[in-house]
């Protein structure tokens, strides 16, 4: 039955990472951040948050952030949890603020016997002019639940520039036929 839900757990995660990949044709970047030293993992390669995508648009309807959360086990690990919230800052002189919306900030956690978690997160309907981050946060449980270890990181910011003015639109004559 482990074996069941690992298999089932690592297709999840190469099915959203494949969405992800595949599904659109913008520069990619990749996030960096800081550790929380309580409990932190002793190999920072063990997790990783990476803006995946930043989809500028003139259309706020079309303006995304897609953020990838990874998480590795340990010998001791039973599940794995993360958290993804996003952050937005509308000018330079003002400090990133956490959004609060339906789907973010949430836990979300791996089924016992995990290896490898990976959660997607994308993001719509972004405002402009603004800059956006996500922070990742981390945890592994052991055994009854028990914290075993804690980490953050911060994605790269995705920014979206205050859209310019509509293209002047030009009437077309159709083109008249020869009798």
């Amino acid at each position: 039955m482990v074996r069941v839900r690992q298999i089932i757990g690592s297709a999840c995660a190469l099915v959203c990472a494949s969405a992800v990949l595949f599904g659109s044709d913008s520069a990619i970047a990749s996030g960096g951040g800081r550790n929380v030293p309580v409990g932190a993992p002793s190999d920072a390669s063990s997790y990783s948050a990476t803006l995946e995508q930043c989809m500028t648009s003139s259309n706020q309807l079309e303006r995304s952030a897609t953020v990838t959360g990874e998480i590795i086990a340990g010998a001791t690990t039973m599940r794995m949890g993360m958290r993804i919230e996003l952050q937005q800052r509308v000018n330079d002189t003002e400090p990133f603020r956490t959004i609060v919306a339906p789907g973010l900030g949430d836990w979300r956690y791996s089924e016992p016997g995990v290896k490898i978690y990976k959660y997607v997160k994308q993001v719509t309907n972004l405002a402009a002019p603004a800059s956006y981050r996500a922070i990742v946060r981390f945890r592994w449980l052991g055994s009854h639940g028990r914290l075993l270890k804690r980490a953050e990181l911060r994605t790269a910011t995705c920014e979206q520039p205050l859209p310019g003015p509509p293209a002047p639109l030009t009437a077309s004559m159709p083109a008249s036929s020869a009798r």
